[in-house]
Protein backbone atom coordinates (compact mmCIF):
# COMPACT_ATOMS: atom_id res chain seq x y z
CA UNK A 1 0.00 0.00 0.00
CA UNK A 2 1.35 3.43 -0.87
CA UNK A 3 2.00 5.81 2.02
CA UNK A 4 -0.57 8.48 1.13
CA UNK A 5 -4.09 8.16 -0.22
CA UNK A 6 -7.04 10.43 -0.91
CA UNK A 7 -8.88 11.20 2.30
CA UNK A 8 -12.28 10.56 0.76
CA UNK A 9 -11.12 7.16 -0.49
CA UNK A 10 -9.96 6.20 3.00
CA UNK A 11 -13.18 7.33 4.64
CA UNK A 12 -15.33 5.62 2.01
CA UNK A 13 -13.35 2.41 2.50
CA UNK A 14 -14.27 2.30 6.19
CA UNK A 15 -17.92 3.07 5.42
CA UNK A 16 -18.24 6.66 6.59
CA UNK A 17 -19.84 7.90 3.37
CA UNK A 18 -19.76 8.31 -0.37
CA UNK A 19 -17.43 10.86 -1.95
CA UNK A 20 -20.28 13.35 -2.37
CA UNK A 21 -21.35 12.87 1.26
CA UNK A 22 -17.75 13.34 2.42
CA UNK A 23 -17.44 16.50 0.37
CA UNK A 24 -20.50 17.82 2.20
CA UNK A 25 -19.06 16.81 5.59
CA UNK A 26 -15.85 18.67 4.78
CA UNK A 27 -17.84 21.81 3.90
CA UNK A 28 -19.69 21.49 7.20
CA UNK A 29 -16.35 21.37 9.06
CA UNK A 30 -16.91 17.85 10.36
CA UNK A 31 -13.59 16.35 9.21
CA UNK A 32 -10.24 17.03 10.86
CA UNK A 33 -6.73 15.72 10.08
CA UNK A 34 -4.15 16.13 12.84
CA UNK A 35 -6.42 18.64 14.53
CA UNK A 36 -6.79 20.83 11.44
CA UNK A 37 -10.18 21.30 9.81
CA UNK A 38 -10.29 19.81 6.32
CA UNK A 39 -11.59 21.89 3.44
CA UNK A 40 -10.80 19.44 0.63
CA UNK A 41 -11.96 15.86 1.17
CA UNK A 42 -9.74 14.80 -1.75
CA UNK A 43 -6.51 15.82 0.01
CA UNK A 44 -3.69 13.29 0.39
CA UNK A 45 -3.17 11.82 3.87
CA UNK A 46 -1.19 8.97 5.40
CA UNK A 47 -3.69 6.64 7.13
CA UNK A 48 -0.89 5.02 9.15
CA UNK A 49 0.38 8.22 10.76
CA UNK A 50 -2.21 10.98 10.35
CA UNK A 51 -4.97 11.31 12.96
CA UNK A 52 -8.35 11.56 11.23
CA UNK A 53 -11.60 12.43 12.99
CA UNK A 54 -15.14 12.79 11.67
CA UNK A 55 -17.73 14.50 13.87
CA UNK A 56 -15.24 14.23 16.72
CA UNK A 57 -14.86 10.45 16.36
CA UNK A 58 -11.42 9.00 15.49
CA UNK A 59 -11.25 6.97 12.28
CA UNK A 60 -9.48 3.62 12.48
CA UNK A 61 -8.30 2.79 8.98
CA UNK A 62 -7.40 -0.70 7.91
CA UNK A 63 -7.11 -2.11 4.45
CA UNK A 64 -8.04 -5.69 5.32
CA UNK A 65 -10.28 -7.39 7.86
CA UNK A 66 -10.09 -11.03 8.95
CA UNK A 67 -13.12 -12.68 10.54
CA UNK A 68 -13.68 -16.08 12.15
CA UNK A 69 -17.27 -17.30 11.93
CA UNK A 70 -18.97 -20.27 13.51
CA UNK A 71 -21.14 -20.95 10.47
CA UNK A 72 -24.60 -22.33 11.20
CA UNK A 73 -26.52 -24.76 9.05
CA UNK A 74 -28.95 -23.32 6.52
CA UNK A 75 -26.77 -20.50 5.19
CA UNK A 76 -24.59 -20.69 2.10
CA UNK A 77 -20.91 -19.80 1.84
CA UNK A 78 -21.29 -17.00 -0.68
CA UNK A 79 -21.49 -13.23 -0.86
CA UNK A 80 -24.96 -13.29 -2.43
CA UNK A 81 -27.62 -15.84 -3.30
CA UNK A 82 -31.06 -15.53 -4.87
CA UNK A 83 -32.69 -18.15 -2.65
CA UNK A 84 -30.84 -18.53 0.64
CA UNK A 85 -29.26 -16.37 3.30
CA UNK A 86 -25.49 -16.12 2.95
CA UNK A 87 -22.73 -15.96 5.53
CA UNK A 88 -22.21 -12.31 4.55
CA UNK A 89 -25.83 -11.61 5.53
CA UNK A 90 -24.91 -12.61 9.11
CA UNK A 91 -22.27 -9.88 9.44
CA UNK A 92 -22.65 -6.55 11.17
CA UNK A 93 -23.31 -3.72 8.70
CA UNK A 94 -20.01 -2.13 9.76
CA UNK A 95 -18.20 -4.75 7.65
CA UNK A 96 -20.19 -4.03 4.47
CA UNK A 97 -17.71 -1.45 3.05
CA UNK A 98 -14.87 -3.97 3.24
CA UNK A 99 -16.63 -6.37 0.85
CA UNK A 100 -15.44 -9.51 2.63
CA UNK A 101 -15.94 -12.97 1.16
CA UNK A 102 -15.70 -16.51 2.54
CA UNK A 103 -12.37 -18.28 2.07
CA UNK A 104 -13.46 -21.54 0.51
CA UNK A 105 -16.87 -22.88 1.33
CA UNK A 106 -18.76 -25.04 3.74
CA UNK A 107 -21.85 -26.89 2.51
CA UNK A 108 -25.20 -25.38 3.41
CA UNK A 109 -25.80 -28.11 6.00
CA UNK A 110 -22.25 -27.98 7.43
CA UNK A 111 -21.35 -25.99 10.52
CA UNK A 112 -18.17 -24.58 11.96
CA UNK A 113 -15.02 -22.65 11.20
CA UNK A 114 -15.24 -20.27 8.27
CA UNK A 115 -12.77 -17.49 7.52
CA UNK A 116 -14.03 -14.31 5.86
CA UNK A 117 -11.72 -11.59 4.57
CA UNK A 118 -11.12 -9.09 1.78
CA UNK A 119 -7.45 -10.11 1.54
CA UNK A 120 -7.41 -11.88 -1.81
CA UNK A 121 -3.75 -12.85 -1.61
CA UNK A 122 -4.14 -14.63 1.72
CA UNK A 123 -7.32 -16.34 0.53
CA UNK A 124 -5.57 -17.57 -2.61
CA UNK A 125 -2.68 -18.97 -0.59
CA UNK A 126 -4.96 -20.74 1.87
CA UNK A 127 -6.94 -22.37 -0.93
CA UNK A 128 -4.01 -23.24 -3.20
CA UNK A 129 -3.65 -27.03 -3.55
CA UNK A 130 0.12 -26.57 -3.55
CA UNK A 131 0.08 -25.12 -0.02
CA UNK A 132 -1.58 -28.21 1.53
CA UNK A 133 -3.23 -26.21 4.33
CA UNK A 134 -4.88 -28.79 6.64
CA UNK A 135 -8.56 -28.61 7.53
CA UNK A 136 -10.03 -30.73 10.33
CA UNK A 137 -13.66 -31.79 10.60
CA UNK A 138 -15.77 -33.44 13.28
CA UNK A 139 -18.42 -35.76 11.90
CA UNK A 140 -21.10 -38.20 12.95
CA UNK A 141 -21.26 -41.17 10.60
CA UNK A 142 -23.56 -44.13 9.97
CA UNK A 143 -22.62 -46.73 11.29
CA UNK A 144 -19.35 -48.37 12.36
CA UNK A 145 -16.17 -46.53 11.37
CA UNK A 146 -13.25 -48.86 11.97
CA UNK A 147 -9.54 -49.43 11.49
CA UNK A 148 -9.95 -50.45 7.86
CA UNK A 149 -11.51 -47.03 7.16
CA UNK A 150 -8.63 -45.30 8.93
CA UNK A 151 -6.15 -47.24 6.84
CA UNK A 152 -8.03 -46.49 3.60
CA UNK A 153 -8.09 -42.77 4.34
CA UNK A 154 -4.39 -42.80 5.20
CA UNK A 155 -3.71 -44.03 1.66
CA UNK A 156 -6.24 -41.78 -0.06
CA UNK A 157 -9.55 -42.97 -1.51
CA UNK A 158 -11.18 -42.82 -4.93
CA UNK A 159 -14.19 -40.53 -5.09
CA UNK A 160 -17.29 -41.13 -7.22
CA UNK A 161 -15.84 -39.13 -10.12
CA UNK A 162 -12.59 -41.11 -10.14
CA UNK A 163 -10.54 -38.49 -8.29
CA UNK A 164 -7.85 -39.91 -6.01
CA UNK A 165 -7.69 -37.91 -2.79
CA UNK A 166 -4.53 -37.09 -0.92
CA UNK A 167 -4.01 -39.10 2.28
CA UNK A 168 -6.20 -37.99 5.19
CA UNK A 169 -5.81 -38.50 8.93
CA UNK A 170 -8.83 -40.23 10.45
CA UNK A 171 -9.22 -40.22 14.23
CA UNK A 172 -12.01 -42.44 15.56
CA UNK A 173 -13.56 -40.90 18.67
CA UNK A 174 -16.46 -43.30 19.02
CA UNK A 175 -17.30 -46.45 17.09
CA UNK A 176 -20.99 -46.85 16.36
CA UNK A 177 -22.84 -50.16 16.28
CA UNK A 178 -24.88 -50.92 13.20
CA UNK A 179 -27.16 -53.30 15.10
CA UNK A 180 -28.16 -50.50 17.48
CA UNK A 181 -28.34 -47.70 14.90
CA UNK A 182 -25.55 -45.97 16.83
CA UNK A 183 -23.48 -43.31 15.07
CA UNK A 184 -19.70 -43.21 14.94
CA UNK A 185 -17.94 -39.97 15.84
CA UNK A 186 -14.70 -39.03 14.12
CA UNK A 187 -12.25 -36.27 13.31
CA UNK A 188 -10.83 -36.13 9.79
CA UNK A 189 -7.96 -33.93 8.64
CA UNK A 190 -7.58 -33.36 4.89
CA UNK A 191 -5.30 -31.19 2.80
CA UNK A 192 -7.77 -30.47 -0.01
CA UNK A 193 -11.18 -28.90 -0.43
CA UNK A 194 -12.99 -30.81 -3.15
CA UNK A 195 -16.76 -30.42 -3.46
CA UNK A 196 -18.46 -32.36 -0.59
CA UNK A 197 -15.10 -34.05 -0.01
CA UNK A 198 -15.58 -35.40 3.51
CA UNK A 199 -19.01 -36.80 2.68
CA UNK A 200 -17.73 -38.33 -0.55
CA UNK A 201 -14.70 -39.89 1.16
CA UNK A 202 -16.99 -41.73 3.57
CA UNK A 203 -19.29 -42.62 0.71
CA UNK A 204 -16.26 -44.24 -0.93
CA UNK A 205 -15.95 -46.64 2.01
CA UNK A 206 -19.69 -47.32 2.22
CA UNK A 207 -20.53 -44.93 5.05
CA UNK A 208 -22.79 -41.86 5.32
CA UNK A 209 -22.01 -38.57 7.08
CA UNK A 210 -25.09 -37.25 8.90
CA UNK A 211 -23.48 -34.31 10.74
CA UNK A 212 -20.41 -32.29 9.78
CA UNK A 213 -18.58 -29.46 11.48
CA UNK A 214 -15.23 -27.90 10.57
CA UNK A 215 -13.22 -27.36 13.73
CA UNK A 216 -9.93 -25.98 12.39
CA UNK A 217 -8.17 -24.52 9.38
CA UNK A 218 -4.40 -24.43 9.25
CA UNK A 219 -3.10 -23.41 12.70
CA UNK A 220 -6.43 -21.90 13.83
CA UNK A 221 -9.10 -23.72 15.80
CA UNK A 222 -12.72 -22.65 16.04
CA UNK A 223 -13.19 -20.42 19.08
CA UNK A 224 -15.42 -22.46 21.43
CA UNK A 225 -16.96 -19.24 22.77
CA UNK A 226 -18.49 -18.43 19.37
CA UNK A 227 -22.12 -19.46 19.18
CA UNK A 228 -23.51 -20.56 15.83
CA UNK A 229 -23.72 -17.52 13.54
CA UNK A 230 -21.36 -15.44 15.65
CA UNK A 231 -18.25 -13.75 14.29
CA UNK A 232 -15.11 -12.19 15.74
CA UNK A 233 -11.99 -10.65 14.25
CA UNK A 234 -8.75 -12.60 14.32
CA UNK A 235 -6.16 -11.54 16.87
CA UNK A 236 -2.75 -10.35 15.68
CA UNK A 237 -1.22 -13.66 16.78
CA UNK A 238 -3.86 -15.67 14.91
CA UNK A 239 -3.36 -13.64 11.75
CA UNK A 240 0.42 -14.03 12.00
CA UNK A 241 0.05 -17.81 12.40
CA UNK A 242 -2.31 -18.00 9.43
CA UNK A 243 0.00 -15.95 7.21
CA UNK A 244 2.95 -18.16 8.14
CA UNK A 245 0.94 -21.28 7.42
CA UNK A 246 0.74 -20.28 3.76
Amino acid sequence: MKQTQRLDKILAHVGIGTRSELKRLAKEGAIFVNGVKVKDSGMQVNPDTDIITVNGEPVLYREFVYLMMNKPQGVVSATEDNRDRTVVDLLDKAYAPFEVFPVGRLDKDTEGFLLLTNDGKLAHNLLSPRKHVPKTYFAKVEWEVNESDREAFSQGVTLDDGYETLPGILKILKTGKESENELSEIELTIMEGKFHQVKRMFQAVGKKVVYLKRISMGPLELDPSLALGQVRELSKDELFALQNAT
